[in-house]
């Protein structure tokens, strides 16, 4: 009996995927599919890929052609299968002519002249064509414009630099927003709820740096807004969708170090009060610079429902009072969490998760980390995780916003209750109630 082995991702089935498929059939008696896994896809780059693997490989089995399906998860893992199936022919498509010729080791290699005409890319490319405009300021407005063009379907509206709070209410925004189908929005965080309420109002989708607003009620107003519409509105924390922290996310709700008791996490970094806006109307702190990300494992680990929190909140005089340093603190019934945040203030940006059987070690800086360690007691059992990091998150955060778009419905990321969450925080902060300010 000849076996054959073949890969692919199979996203989207289309005729050309089964035109392959059924040629490698042909080519012997007994046919193994390997699709890939999502994480796997992700570390290749491949950051468009709509369908999950469940779908994807009941996809590929409801063409009748595969006697076996099996996962790929694995850089090398063709070996390792070659091996351990006792496969004759390995076969793939033309596209990949060459690559894949150190197989010929282990087995035969076969490529195959793929269906011209016909790829997974320009379907969701012809479907998507999502019209986006870019409006803010900064370093952070450019990579967020380079990383758009690495999706599929996502094109430029257009993009507006907003000097002053108060631009959002403009004309040239009200124009922009009449060119597009959403917005990513890079702007002082004090102009964030007027912008997004007006980019709603036009009925435009919208990816914001958190947070969305300073006040829970106009965040669920907002959200209440976008949900009536049928529009999209998500906070853009980068950190969210980078492969590394979204396994270490996993690995510690699934109990890898025990019951989690702490959770610290720190951001600082030396650029001085620079802002998103350039005529000096307004400053970012620490908290609005820095927060939303340094809160973020915390509301994603314990949840939201702490029974106390406190601020302490060291202020610049010379930039009119605004917070240069703070620490922020929660307590939970089982639990407690950190977080420090600085502008103008250096510290270790490290994130670490205690547990009852260990603790998740992220070295600095851990907001755009591609390796993380689960560190036990002996430290014989110790283990370290490297993964992929493409565009610091930026890039797979605004394919799950265009998949939002597309599906309307809220994407992995942050969700509806930990955007609430964040915007809490910052009406807290801003109450002397739970701040204590050191000038």
């Amino acid at each position: 009996m000849v076996k054959v082995i073949t890969y692919g991702t199979y996203d989207m089935l289309h005729y050309g995927h089964i035109r392959l498929l059924e040629r490698a059939r042909e080519l012997g008696d007994y046919l193994i599919v390997g699709v890939t896994a999502d994480d796997f896809d992700r570390a290749r780059g491949k950051i468009n890929v709509e369908q999950p693997l469940a779908e994807r490989m009941e996809a590929v089995r409801a063409t009748g052609l595969a006697d076996e399906i099996i996962v790929e998860e694995y850089e090398g893992q063709k070996i390792d299968d070659i091996r351990r199936y006792n496969i004759d022919i390995f076969t793939v498509g033309s596209d990949w002519q060459g690559h894949f010729d150190y197989l010929n080791e282990y087995c035969r290699v076969v490529y195959l002249d793929r269906t011209a005409g016909i790829s997974s890319s320009e379907i969701r490319s012809k479907r998507q064509a999502l019209k986006m405009a870019f409006v803010g300021s900064g370093p952070v407005l450019d990579k967020y414009i380079v990383e758009s063009s690495f999706v599929n379907g996502m094109k430029e509206a257009g993009r507006l630099v907003i000097s002053r709070v108060t631009d959002a209410s403009s004309q040239d925004y009200e124009h922009i927003l009449a060119q597009s189908d959403a917005v990513f929005l890079a702007t002082h965080p004090d102009g964030h709820y007027q912008e997004i309420f007006s980019a709603l109002h036009r009925g435009v989708h919208v990816l914001c740096e958190s947070p969305i607003a300073k006040t829970e009620d106009e965040a669920r107003w907002l959200q209440k807004i976008a949900q009536e519409r049928g529009l999209v509105l998500m906070d853009a924390i980068k950190t969210a969708h980078a492969m590394a922290y979204t396994r270490l996310l996993l690995l510690a709700k699934a109990g890898t170090v025990g019951r989690i008791v702490s959770v610290d996490a720190t951001c600082t970094g030396m650029s001085g009060f620079r802002s998103h806006c350039t005529d000096g109307d307004a400053v970012q702190g620490a908290m609005d610079y820095w927060a939303p990300t340094a809160v973020l494992p915390i509301v994603q680990l314990l949840g939201d429902s702490f029974a106390s929190e406190s601020y302490v909140s060291f202020t610049d005089a010379a930039q009119k009072g605004v917070d240069m340093f703070v620490r922020g603190s929660f307590e939970y019934p089982n639990a407690v969490a950190s977080f420090k945040v600085g502008r103008t203030v250096k510290s270790e940006g490290e994130l670490i998760i205690s547990g009852t059987e260990g603790y998740i070690y992220v070295p600095a800086p851990w907001w755009k980390t591609d390796y993380f360690e689960v560190r036990r007691e002996n430290a014989d059992n110790n283990r370290r995780y490297f993964f992929q990091l493409d565009g610091e998150g930026i890039r797979n955060q605004l394919a799950a916003f265009s998949r939002a778009v597309e599906r309307g419905a809220r994407m992995p990321g942050v969700t509806l209750d930990e955007s609430i969450a964040i915007a809490r925080i910052f009406e807290h902060f801003c109450c002397a109630r739970f701040t204590k300010t050191i000038n």
